[in-house]
């Protein structure tokens, strides 16, 4: 048999869906999985397609042709590592691996720069789309240096989605931009997922819409501007029986939000680099207390919220949240791409917003019809720091705003948490402020640790005896 022209470590759901998606493309792959039965799945799936196995990463290696490339799909941390250090001795000068994971981007860091003087190729991939967007086209994120990408450009590009403006994959920048931007994503996807979460509980709960009402309004929704993959599936899931009970399902799951860390990783980052991203904040702080079930069971039993006025214009009090959530769409993003454009400068990425715009148009997570409108605004002030500013959306977040302040008030009177979109709205409300009361922190500061202060009338750092 030939040699195959790529090589995939980790036969899991992803890892053997990209194989399969490879092959269709007309490249012959190689796959290897330390687990038996996940190799004998590939080669079942693949049959017919120019898919192969090897039992050792030394098989792998030289079934691939030269210069081999190889990419990891396998749970980031202590595995990727351990991967590495048994797959590098048997590579060549030339040789590319591609960590298309979830790895934290100072590991990648770290990976990228032990390997740069060795002629060996690595690359940090951030891959989006799950299971699904693996077999049929993600959106793929790649890192390191331009030189890398291109030895992979003619792959990358045939499997990934498509759009009008092309393939959702494109070099994002250096080092470890890559995995960096898939980590921001992931961020602004907690805040989206948070905010349609907090819609559906005002919706049930101050609404009074029933499963099918809120089907048919998250539906409805998804034919608008604010249709987005996220708010598809969020209408699927109001149609799903639950084959026990014969309920719908999303009633008999429990409301225990779990996290594999992306998010918490983009708020460390944005504290890191002092870039504000409270609507991530919430997102993420939100999901820690949906995991305290049995204390949140008990507090309600001790904190009762009473009766909740059920509105009865469901209609108003649908437009109003529709309208909401398009504000909180629009300054979810607005804080991913802050923190990506500071976090471009401080690490020397060199990513370009308006490019990452269009490869989260297909295959992604958060692709929605709003990064079009995203994207104009970056293209047309490529030196844009933050969407608030764009003349593209002044008039549209001015006029949104009521809605979010009527939501978060309806919210508020029954009693129901939503903190996504009461950071969402003081972050605008914040950034629009040309008078913030920061003066009087800056005032106690001074006061009890004599930090200094600027002036407003004079250029320097001052210090009072307040005493």
């Amino acid at each position: 048999m030939s040699k195959a022209q790529f090589g995939m470590i980790g036969l899991g759901t992803m890892g053997r869906n990209l194989v399969l998606n490879i092959a269709d493309h007309g490249f012959p792959v190689c796959g290897y999985d330390r687990d038996t039965a996940q190799q004998q799945r590939l080669l079942a799936e693949g049959t017919g397609k120019p898919v192969s196995i090897a039992t050792s990463l030394q098989e792998l290696v030289n079934n691939l042709e030269k210069p081999a490339k190889i990419m990891l799909l396998v749970p980031a941390g202590k595995i990727v590592d351990a991967v590495l250090n048994d797959l590098v001795p048997l590579l060549q000068k030339g040789d590319i691996v591609i960590d298309g994971g979830n790895s934290h981007f100072t590991d990648t860091d770290r990976r990228y720069t032990g390997l740069q003087n060795s002629g060996i190729h690595f690359m940090g991939m951030g891959v989006s789309g799950g299971e699904e967007g693996a077999r049929l086209g993600p959106s793929m994120m790649p890192g390191s240096n331009l030189q890398s990408f291109n030895e992979v450009r003619n792959i990358l590009e045939s499997i990934a989605a498509k759009t009008d403006e092309g393939p959702c994959v494109t070099f994002i920048g250096n080092g470890a931009a890559g995995h960096y931007t898939k980590m921001v994503h992931n961020g602004i996807e907690y805040a989206i997922m948070q905010l349609i979460s907090e819609v559906y509980g005002v919706l049930k709960n101050v609404g009074g819409l029933t499963n099918d009402e809120l089907q048919k309004t998250f539906a409805d929704w998804n034919k608008t501007g604010l249709q987005s993959f996220l708010l598809e599936i969020t209408a699927d899931v109001f149609l799903k029986k639950d084959d026990r009970t014969n309920n719908l399902l999303v009633d008999m799951v429990l409301d225990k939000a779990m996290q594999k860390g992306t998010g918490m990783w983009t708020s460390q980052s944005a504290m890191d680099l002092n870039v504000p991203i409270p609507t991530i904040d919430a997102a993420v702080s939100m999901r820690y207390l949906s995991a305290r079930k049995e204390e949140r069971v008990a507090a309600a039993k001790k904190y009762p919220a009473g009766n909740i006025n059920i509105i009865t214009g469901k209609e108003a009090l649908s437009n109003t949240c529709k309208n909401a959530l398009e504000f909180g769409y629009i300054l979810s993003y607005t804080q991913g791409l802050d923190l990506l454009q500071e976090a471009s400068k401080a690490y020397n990425y060199n990513v370009n917003i308006a490019e990452v715009l269009r490869i989260w148009k297909g295959g992604c997570i958060i692709r929605s019809a709003m990064l079009n409108d995203l994207r104009k605004a970056y293209l047309q002030e490529p030196t844009l720091n933050n969407i608030i500013q764009s003349s593209f959306f002044v008039s549209r977040l001015n006029g949104l705003r009521k809605d979010v302040t009527d939501l978060c008030g309806s919210a508020m009177l029954a009693g129901l948490p939503v903190a996504a979109f009461a950071a969402t709205l003081n972050y605008f409300d914040a950034y629009r402020s040309e008078q913030l009361p920061a003066n009087l922190i800056q005032a106690q500061r001074d006061f009890f640790g004599a930090h200094t202060y600027e002036r407003i009338d004079a250029t320097g750092s001052f210090h009072t005896d307040w005493k």
